[in-house]
């Protein structure tokens, strides 16, 4: 017997749980696939140059990008910030009133540090 209040009511959070857990097992595949294989170091590498290009020649550009992304409904805007935190966040310490030297030392932290962790493995030196 479930209670008025408790899991089950009406077989609504179990076809919820249903429909959570698929698309989560979807999204962590695709994106243990995307690591593995190597692609997301090639699409943060596209994205960090990408940033870096539109910060020496278009920072109307970067900002453009930012104000994009803070347009997204909600839900899409979380998903975008989730799927390609180094890089927002890159986006958001970029548009910040923080000293310069500030800005761009973490900027460039935030693109070393997350184009190493997704280098293949045959770059570094361990087993595929």
């Amino acid at each position: 017997m479930t209670s008025a209040t408790g899991p089950g009511v009406g077989g609504r959070t179990g076809r919820m749980d249903g429909i959570i857990n698929t698309v989560a097992t979807s999204l962590s595949s695709f994106v243990v696939l995307l690591v593995s294989s190597g692609i997301a170091f090639v699409i943060f590498a596209a994205l960090w140059v990408a940033f870096g290009a539109g910060l020496i020649w278009n920072q109307g550009g970067v900002d453009a990008a930012w104000q994009w992304i803070r347009d997204l409904p909600l839900l899409i805007q979380a998903l975008v910030w989730l799927l390609l935190l180094p890089v927002v966040a890159g986006l958001w310490v970029w548009e910040t009133t923080w000293p310069l030297v500030v800005r761009l030392l973490l900027v460039g932290g935030l693109a070393g540090w997350s184009v190493l962790i997704f280098l293949p493995r045959a770059f570094v030196g361990g087993r595929p």
